[in-house]
């Protein structure tokens, strides 16, 4: 029996596919098209049968997405044909700046509310490195591309199997190098791209990967910052308070010593985000920051804000949490600042 036809909503990417204006008999898997635990709903034209794109003829030798059939050819920072291959081939340290590592691609903006927030920093260069437990493609990310119009981020680096981004790097410590080194990034934020794996488990969830990223971060010689995951919203409990994410990810698999930023959360809630975050400070320092002047940042975004389709009102606590791991990070280059 053959399904009837149906809108749904579509997205075609320029590489590896073709620029779509329309798609009359557009090729697409819509697999996940009615599956209510994703967090992004639409399907994904991959060619148009009679219209395919032209071969590829440019530079580079990265493969990203390997081995399947929609495979990226990119021109990576750290290979040899790039002409960045210098200044990365012996790169080592991130010269003391603060890598703020954070689980989902929502507290992007919210982070970087937080670094501007207190003003004096707007001079200073931002990038977003991407990794690849979520979405691979950047060109997923609306939020990225209008925190880079709106001259919030510099750019971004796409790290692993990600790919599109401004620089594309084949580790994440490729990434973070590139980052300073060829992007003068004075700041970086680490996280998955769009969307987000979890199984309900202890340790089946992409964002395990915030943990790596605070050990590469501080294996370098940067200042690693961990937003916590933070919410007072969430419906599912492993989530309410300190999010298991964070718990697992900072507690268990990040060996190097981080900032652990906690914000000053009034009443009973504030109170239970302390207690929770008590055995962390074991391996990290616990980090208190004041939230005052962070809701009028996050609402002065220029692009909207949104967590498991909550905003800013509906989950206060997610985006203040990010807001202060912003502003704390804000505070360390400031400082590093002043000291060279």
């Amino acid at each position: 029996m053959v399904a009837p036809p149906r809108h749904v909503t579509a997205g075609a990417f320029q590489l590896p596919v073709t620029v779509l204006n329309c798609w009359p008999s557009a090729t697409y898997p819509d697999q996940f098209a009615d599956c209510s635990t994703t967090t992004i709903h639409a399907a994904l034209v991959v060619a148009l049968p009679d219209r395919l794109p032209p071969d590829r003829d440019g530079p580079g030798h990265l493969i990203k997405a390997r081995y399947t059939p929609l495979q990226a050819t990119v021109l990576g920072a750290d290979e040899q044909g790039s002409p960045h291959h210098e200044i990365l081939r012996d790169a080592d340290d991130l010269d003391g700046i603060p890598v703020v590592v954070a689980d989902l691609h929502s507290a992007l903006p919210a982070v970087l509310a937080g670094y501007r927030g207190d003003g004096g920093f707007a001079a200073h260069r931002a990038v977003y490195v991407m990794l690849d437990g979520a979405a691979l493609p950047a060109w997923f990310s609306r939020t990225s591309a209008a925190l880079r119009d709106a001259g919030w981020l510099a750019a971004t680096v796409t790290v692993g199997q990600a790919f599109g981004g401004d620089l594309e790097a084949v580790t994440l410590h490729s990434g973070l190098l590139a980052a300073r080194h060829v992007l003068g990034a004075d700041l970086v934020v680490v996280s998955q791209g769009p969307g987000n794996l979890g199984t309900g488990t202890r340790w089946g969830f992409s964002g395990v990967a915030a943990g790596e990223a605070v050990n590469a971060a501080a294996v370098l010689g940067g200042r690693p910052v961990a937003s916590l995951r933070i919410s007072d919203a969430d419906p599912r409990e492993r989530h309410r308070g300190i999010s298991h994410h964070s718990l697992t990810s900072y507690g268990r698999v990040a060996l190097a010593r981080a900032d652990i930023v906690l914000p000053v959360l009034p009443g009973e809630f504030g109170e239970r985000i302390a207690a929770a975050a008590t055995p962390l400070a074991a391996r990290h320092n616990l980090v208190m920051v004041t939230v005052d002047g962070l809701a009028d940042a996050l609402r002065a975004c220029p692009v909207p804000l949104s967590t498991m389709g909550r905003g800013l009102d509906e989950d206060p606590a997610y985006f203040l949490a990010a807001a202060a791991a912003g502003r704390h990070a804000a505070a360390l280059a400031g400082g590093r600042a002043a000291g060279q």
